[in-house]
């Protein structure tokens, strides 16, 4: 997964200038330090990194990095040009570049390269900029390298970052954290409306007039993506084998290749796309002269005021290939109009450049997307247009978004008769034309599914479930439903879904009421969900069979802290409030509450409309088993990553797919674990270890003949909240601290109070840590799914997307 791609990076602090050439400055100093960067790793971070493996955190400042890219790869030579890194988009286009070349980083890795850097300037690196780029001539593969300007504000210090391809993945970097997962809906969520953008949508492929120029007032980027190989262009679904372009040098367009009469293209669109890229690389604007199924002709906006610039396609019927019967060129004339963006740059040329991208990543944001074609074509398109790129894109590689939703009754019968027990409830609404009902057509409306390995999974997990929606961010809108377990080892697993329309206390009720009879019907449940009206509504209807005791209802407290923060600003207030709902005893918790009441009395009067056994961890009679949010970012960022960007179909295929993944190596895991002797789960195992380290530090005093009701006084305090003594029941489970009940396995108390009467702790741990029932979670597993023309025929109404969902 990208998530897990890491490479080394070697620093090398240049303290004293040696030289000062028209490419940048050149350093004497070469003492090597080691950096990981992942593609989790923000710019803050690396800055930070690079400052204290050089130990000048805190005396100097990170102005910028300039990163040496690759623009071009021909068999064992690659041409290198500068890029600026500034942000976190930034770092994203440099991943993606790697990913684009392989080659780069996988051979000669223990070649060396020299960066040079800008001094001082903190204006971006462009050929026709006065800052020095680093122009060198071809040369041997080489690893790509970094220059990062640092500047303390009297003197600038400048080194350079040499990467090491695939020599030191997987080592943890230095100062370099994931980070902390925050709401799903944070990271980089995309508007629900895009705004215009001079009409790309409309059919027309190519515009009547095409205006070019050079960039302004925004960062210009490199070509750094010219060398995709056009077998694989093919495969994206630009073929071609003779494209009209080639890469721009540092000089501008010296190094454009021109059109060749003869020269062959597999179809129209390819051709299109090889004139509309010479244009945007020449910076010229051309007009359409001609254009049908056969011919298209196309002219020099200036041809007849000294520019002869002009190209003749046609269709060669018995091949069925498209070639160039006439050309004239190269442009004579020049570009004079400036601008950041290039007509021709439309958003079909964007998804031809960007479908390597989405196929390895369909979750790639559209800034790092936008960034990337800046980078490539040396123009800065629209977010509207890159957006719809994206669309495009995935539409090629996973399937038209309207036909998708025609595949779904298709897929149900598939899947049911692939694993029997699968359960796939589709609603439609019916269409209406000049107000009467079509038969043959109907609107998608929802759909709810899991699968049988879930529903017998749910079996040996934790009593809670934790519910949740996110959006959709296709073409068409929508929401995303998840109902979340969790097994005794602390991993997540989502065990139903459902597409609706939004939330809303019917779709709720659909999601819940199939939720709670074909998933979760044991009594005593937990629901951990955030406060949505939808959700309240469909929990506490009569006939849902989700009232009390048949289950109980607790609030996510990262949703309760963020509309907490609605009201009251800062982090401090924010960090009180959680602190205080995860507070275990009453004692910790009124300390929290007393400081949160010191800062404002208003804090806790919001807090205390809250009936507390909703929200607080002390008064959840441990039903929580510890766990306060819903784990939806972690279960969307990780096992479901990317599929809410795809068409439904594939997101349903995804979701079938991900967790037979997931079912094998979770499995695998627990197997082998077993196979060791192992009776707990890791988690416990560790969480018994430390409680261990300090049930040495206390007295213990027996109070009854059976064993089971003691105190016991704390020697050395042990937390910040010590009691000094506490009451212990190994018969209820109960201990003062309050971890015994609310983590269902032995505290540090209850430990030392089983060694003092010689009996084994391992009987007070509940079922679900131990490692057999962690086992039985994935024990059943997921058949392969049946080819898709062995699935049943499906003879009902055509399900179409309902238009109003448009995004």
């Amino acid at each position: 997964m990208a998530s897990e791609e890491s490479f080394g990076v070697l620093v090398h602090h240049r303290g004293s200038i040696k030289t000062k050439t028209r490419s940048g400055v050149k350093f004497t100093d070469k003492d090597p330090l080691c950096i990981v960067v992942k593609p989790t790793t923000s710019y803050d971070d690396l800055v930070r990194s690079v400052l204290m493996k050089l130990g000048l955190e805190g005396a100097k400042r990170v102005k910028k990095f300039f990163y040496r890219i690759p623009i071009t790869v021909l068999q064992d030579t690659v041409k290198y040009d500068c890029f600026t890194i500034g942000s976190d988009e930034d770092l994203q286009v440099m991943f993606l570049c790697r990913r684009q070349f392989p080659e780069v980083r996988g051979s000669n890795r223990n070649a060396t390269t020299e960066a040079v850097a800008a001094g001082s300037s903190s204006r971006p690196a462009v050929a026709s900029s006065s800052v020095p780029v680093y122009e060198p001539a071809v040369e041997p593969v080489a690893s790509p390298s970094f220059a990062v300007d640092l500047n303390d504000g009297v003197g600038d210090v400048v080194g350079s970052v040499d990467i090491l391809p695939n020599a030191l993945q997987g080592v943890p970097p230095v100062g370099v954290g994931d980070g902390v997962l925050g709401d799903v809906e944070e990271d980089d969520v995309e508007p629900d409306m895009i705004e215009d953008d001079s009409g790309d949508e409309v059919g027309a492929t190519e515009p009547a007039l095409v205006v070019g120029g050079s960039s302004s007032g925004t960062q210009q980027y490199p070509p750094h993506f010219s060398s995709l190989d056009l077998d694989a262009m093919r495969q994206e679904g630009v073929s071609g084998h003779s494209v009209g372009f080639g890469a721009r040098d540092a000089e501008g367009t010296a190094g454009l290749t021109e059109f060749q009469v003869g020269q062959q293209f597999q179809d129209k669109d390819e051709a299109l796309l090889s004139v509309k890229t010479y244009s945007i690389r020449r910076r010229v604007q051309y007009k359409v002269v001609e254009s049908d199924h056969r011919r298209y002709v196309g002219k020099c906006s200036e041809f007849g005021n000294g520019c002869t610039w002009l190209i003749r396609l046609s269709l060669w019927k018995r091949k069925g290939i498209w070639e160039v019967k006439q050309y004239n060129g190269p442009h004579t004339c020049l570009a004079t109009s400036i601008s950041s963006d290039h007509r021709s740059l439309d958003y079909h040329v964007i998804s031809a450049f960007v479908m390597p991208m989405v196929r390895a990543d369909a979750s790639v944001s559209i800034k790092v997307l936008l960034n990337a074609t800046a980078a490539h074509f040396g123009f800065r398109p629209t977010y509207r247009r890159v957006w719809m790129a994206k669309q495009k894109a995935i539409a090629l590689v996973y399937g038209d978004w309207d036909e998708s939703y025609n595949e779904l009754p298709r897929w149900v019968l598939g899947v049911q008769l692939t694993m029997p027990g699968t359960v796939a409830i589709l609603r439609t609404s019916p269409v209406r034309v000049s107000g009467q009902v079509d038969e043959s057509q109907a609107f998608f409306h929802r759909l709810f599914w899991t699968f049988p390995p879930l529903i017998q999974a749910f079996l040996h997990c934790k009593p809670l479930v934790s519910i949740d929606g996110t959006h959709l961010y296709g073409k068409y809108g929508g929401t995303l439903l998840i109902a979340i377990a969790q097994d005794g080892n602390s991993n997540i697993l989502p065990v139903a879904f459902a597409l609706v329309e939004g939330e809303n206390a019917e779709s709720w009720s659909f999601f819940l009421s199939h939720l709670r009879q074909h998933v979760t019907p044991q009594p005593g449940l937990l629901v951990i969900s955030d406060r949505h009206n939808g959700i309240k509504a469909a929990l506490e209807a009569p006939d849902g069979g989700w009232l009390p005791p048949s289950a109980y209802r607790a609030f996510c407290i990262r949703h309760v802290a963020a509309n907490f923060s609605l009201t009251f600003k800062g982090k401090d207030a924010r960090r009180l409030l959680v602190n205080a709902a995860y507070a275990k005893t009453e004692v910790e918790f009124d300390y929290w509450f007393d400081i949160l009441r010191s800062e404002d009395p208003a804090m806790c009067e919001w807090a205390n409309r809250i009936d507390y056994s909703l929200w607080t961890q002390h008064r959840d009679e441990g039903r929580r088993f510890g766990h306060m949010t819903t784990n939806i970012s972690e279960c969307v960022n990780s096992i479901l990553k990317g599929v809410r960007n795809l068409p439904v179909c594939s997101l349903v295929k995804a979701t079938y797919g991900r967790l037979a993944e997931l079912f094998v190596r979770k499995g695998r895991e627990a197997e082998a674990q077993m196979g060791t002797g192992q009776q707990f789960s890791q988690y416990l195992v560790k969480c018994i270890e430390a409680n261990l380290k300090n049930s040495r530090c206390f007295t213990v005093t027996l109070y009854d003949r059976d064993n089971s009701e003691f105190t016991v006084a704390e020697t050395t305090p042990t937390g910040s909240f010590s009691l000094g003594t506490y009451r212990v029941s190994l018969a209820s489970q109960t201990c003062d601290c309050g971890y015994f009940q609310a983590l269902h396995f032995p505290c540090q108390h209850a430990l030392a109070c089983c060694a003092y009467s010689r009996v084994t702790w391992s009987s007070y741990v509940h079922s679900v840590y131990q490692i057999s029932s962690v086992f039985r979670v994935y024990q059943m597993g997921f058949t392969p799914p049946i080819p898709e023309g062995f699935w049943p025929p499906y003879d009902g109404p055509t399900v179409i997307p309902d238009p109003a969902k448009r995004r």
